[in-house]
């Protein structure tokens, strides 16, 4: 039992153009989630703190500066402010 051209044809124009859609969609989500730039790949601990240090210097986890001195505030903006000491 075959099936027929005349039925293959519409549904392989609607997962092909699902399929473009929805792959430019993701990039398009990643890309302005990303400030305009490329999605990051193999994040290990180190480059998660620069974005973190990024993040608390400029407000964004993609955004750098070379400013050498650190806005008011940065030294009160630490995770580390948020542990508590057990006895």
């Amino acid at each position: 039992m075959a099936i027929p051209f005349e039925a293959f044809l519409p549904y392989a124009i609607m997962l092909g153009v699902s399929s473009i859609t929805s792959t430019l969609g993701l990039s398009a989500v990643r890309t302005y989630r990303n400030d305009g730039k490329r999605h990051r790949w193999s994040l290990d601990h180190w480059d998660k703190q620069m974005m973190e240090r990024d993040r608390r210097l400029t407000g964004s986890m993609r955004g750098q500066t070379d400013n050498a001195v650190a806005p008011a505030g940065f030294e009160l903006s630490s995770a580390w402010k948020l542990e508590k000491r057990i006895y």
